[in-house]
């Protein structure tokens, strides 16, 4: 099935309502894509979506029951990737990712980062919050650069680094969203380093006050290192097509400066979410056009944008 026949179908439709419904930031910054690229994107959103869906709808469900949830997303991806799903998001996933050539390993990641959310998991140290954000979004954003095309393997590097520090961003802007939901991404060494020693035993009631000071101290320690990311991502954008790169710088920007709101409201989790205006996200996308258009001249000469013929596994993704 190509492209045109998803459209044909509904199942790009279906896809593009999805990212609108779920996420303004990128729903900005796909429709920055051209029509091809920007279905592709959206129907692998869409996957990712469904399999997130799938799991937190259950937060009560026993571990039985999400093993069983987690049985199904993996047979639904076995079908995808062979061609047999019926599912109109399944078939549409399995059209992308054949014709993208995306390695099996990232989908399987993503669904191994979603078993984390399915049962009760702390996060003790940076390293395992890098492990489950490697999951979650680092693969995503590998995934992302074999519908994008890179001109340089390299680049796919700094793609997994561009997907943690967005997840690090995630972790930070959510926390008083996640305790409610019984869910603490924060690590043990640095909330005991800050005073907050023994937090997650206090997952089910309400956020302690005690807590405040050292969990505002522990995200800014990983504010810091999602800034160490960015820019290590922003280093792999040069490989990507001009739309790609637009798109992609857009995000990044808008990511970054929910950071530095956070940042503004010294750290506090309790002041509520964060969020970019619609008018600032519009300043970003100038901004980024602007940065390309200067380091055009960089892009004459390179390479073609192709499927990335490098499978990455996390251990081939240096820590900063």
């Amino acid at each position: 099935m190509t492209t045109v026949a998803l459209v044909a179908t509904g199942s790009a439709h279906i896809a593009r309502a999805t990212i609108a419904h779920h996420s303004k930031s990128f729903a900005l910054a796909s429709s920055l894509l051209g029509a091809r690229i920007r279905d592709q994107t959206a129907v692998v959103y869409t996957w990712c979506r469904r399999a997130d869906d799938a799991v937190d709808e259950h937060p009560d469900a026993s571990a039985a029951d999400l093993v069983a949830v987690l049985g199904v997303l993996n047979a639904e991806l076995d079908a995808a990737y062979a061609g047999t799903a019926r599912d109109p998001v399944l078939v549409a996933f399995g059209e992308v990712a054949r014709a993208r050539a995306i390695p099996r390993l990232y989908p399987e990641e993503l669904l191994a980062g979603l078993a984390m959310d399915a049962v009760p998991t702390r996060y003790m140290t940076v390293d395992h919050v890098l492990a489950y954000s490697w999951r979650v979004a680092g693969v995503v954003g590998l995934m992302m650069s074999h519908v994008f095309g890179v001109s340089d393997d390299d680049a796919l590097i700094h793609a997994a680094h561009l997907g943690l520090a967005m997840q690090l961003t995630n972790i930070c802007r959510d926390v008083a969203e996640d305790w409610e939901r019984k869910r603490l991404y924060l690590p043990d060494e640095l909330l005991s380093t800050h005073g907050g020693a023994g937090l997650a035993m206090e997952l089910g009631r309400p956020l302690p006050r005690s807590a405040h000071a050292p969990i505002a101290a522990t995200v800014r320690d990983l504010l810091a290192l999602a800034d160490r990311y960015y820019r290590s991502g922003d280093r792999g954008i040069r490989a990507l097509p001009w739309r790609a790169a637009l798109a992609v710088s857009s995000a990044r920007r808008v990511y970054a400066a929910i950071g530095r709101r956070i940042a503004r409201n010294g750290h506090d989790v309790t002041a509520g979410r964060a969020f970019v205006p619609g008018a600032t996200k519009i300043a970003h996308v100038a901004a980024a056009v602007t940065r390309l258009a200067v380091t055009a001249p960089r892009r004459l000469g390179s390479p073609r944008p192709r499927v990335p013929a490098r499978v990455l596994e996390r251990a081939d993704v240096p820590q900063l």
